[in-house]
């Protein structure tokens, strides 16, 4: 998608508006986002190929969605189909919809969205990285309760024109121009990816200031929450930015609540064959998914009582690999408590390179300069990281 250069540069404290406050609950949950999860998941959108709407690939990709809602334990009751035609051949599409129902408000919705269908290249930071944040952020809140129903939401046809968006806003949330869903907020995640090589250290906080002017200023006061919740729940600076043309516009032109992230440096891989896995940014979809759970607990009002089934990732998961890139030898920093484990190091097509046990200090002079994952096993736990070698 086309991104606005327009910026809103103003302080944060130019709002007014009073800070929020730490939930240590909130955090907890946002700390579950699994570094290895993010990894692979958006390996696996990448593998799914070009995902045009109407075509096979977009298919596969809908009906991979399904499979991992429901292998997060989302039943097929949650789970509906918004399907539209487009185009002189009246070529179909599918935007799929997951809701899970909030126990005080349960008929007003705050709909975390992205889209899933790709034009030119695999599209793995536009939008396999909001499509992953957004599945992360399914599993760890499946069953937490939220005063406000929750709508996970993936779009299709939004290469070709914000098509999905427009017909779930035009005939779902509205029909006949009668509202039939009351919105809180639409939250919406589009290529956040980042590219390797840029300073990855901050993300842009979407409001809407054109439009509907209506919504102006509660979308602004979202956005400021936004970006509080970036600050308290992941390491990630803000930058404050406008809306621009991705999913939300359509909600925002019928007078909803939008907001929204988007990477701060942008890549310019997006619409090209350079949008693969192995030119993003894994640690910094892994930064933004923290900030997305821990804004998401706070939009939906999460409960603040930790559950007794609610336990941290995998300690594999605390891992450190360096330097990054490396050039002749990586090191790995494990968990006191893992003594026995394996180290894998395959390129981007899954073949095996390396594969080295009990080893903390990895030779890898030999390995062409490129990008590599690199898989840590132990006591039937698992960590993935990508990895750069570079001379």
């Amino acid at each position: 998608m086309k991104k606005l250069s327009t910026l809103l540069f103003i302080s944060l404290a130019t709002y007014g508006l009073e800070a929020q406050s730490l939930i240590q609950t909130y955090k907890n949950r946002a700390d579950m986002v699994s570094q290895t999860n993010v990894t692979t998941l958006m390996q696996e959108f990448g593998n799914l190929g070009v995902k045009t709407t109407g075509s096979t690939a977009n298919t596969d990709a809908l009906n991979w969605l399904k499979a991992k809602y429901l292998s997060y334990g989302y039943t097929a009751s949650q789970m509906s189909e918004d399907s539209f035609t487009f185009g002189s051949n009246n070529t179909s599409a599918k935007n799929l919809i997951i809701t899970k129902t909030g126990t005080v408000y349960p008929n007003t919705y705050v709909i975390i969205c992205g889209h899933y269908d790709t034009i030119t290249g695999p599209g793995v930071s536009d939008n396999g990285s909001g499509t992953s944040i957004i599945l992360e952020a399914a599993r760890i809140l499946k069953d937490i309760p939220t005063e406000y129903s929750i709508k996970f939401i993936n779009f299709s046809g939004e290469e070709q024109g914000l098509l999905g968006s427009n017909h779930y806003a035009n005939n779902v949330v509205f029909l006949n121009g009668t509202r039939q869903l009351n919105v809180r907020l639409v939250f919406n995640i589009d290529q956040v990816g980042g590219k390797l090589g840029n300073l990855n250290t901050a993300i842009k906080c979407e409001s809407d200031q054109s439009g509907q002017t209506g919504n102006n200023a509660a979308s602004l006061s979202f956005t400021q929450q936004l970006a509080n919740c970036t600050t308290l729940y992941s390491p990630l600076q803000t930058v404050m930015s406008n809306a621009y043309s991705s999913d939300y516009m359509p909600f925002e032109a019928n007078g909803d609540i939008i907001t929204g992230f988007y990477e701060n440096v942008r890549s310019y891989n997006e619409h090209t064959v350079n949008d693969t896995f192995a030119n993003v940014d894994p640690t910094y979809v892994f930064n933004v998914g923290k900030a997305a759970v821990g804004a998401l607990q706070h939009f939906a009002v999460a409960t603040t009582v930790l559950g007794t089934n609610e336990t941290a990732t995998n300690a594999l998961e605390s891992i450190k690999i360096y330097p990054n890139p490396a050039k002749d030898f990586l090191n790995i920093d494990l968990p006191k408590e893992v003594k026995n484990f394996n180290i894998e190091i395959t390129d981007m097509n899954g073949r095996l390179i390396l594969n080295k046990e009990n080893e903390t200090k990895i030779n890898v002079s030999s390995l062409v300069n490129g990008a590599y994952l690199c898989t840590i096993k132990a006591n039937d736990k698992i960590a993935v990281r990508k990895v750069i070698i570079g001379k």
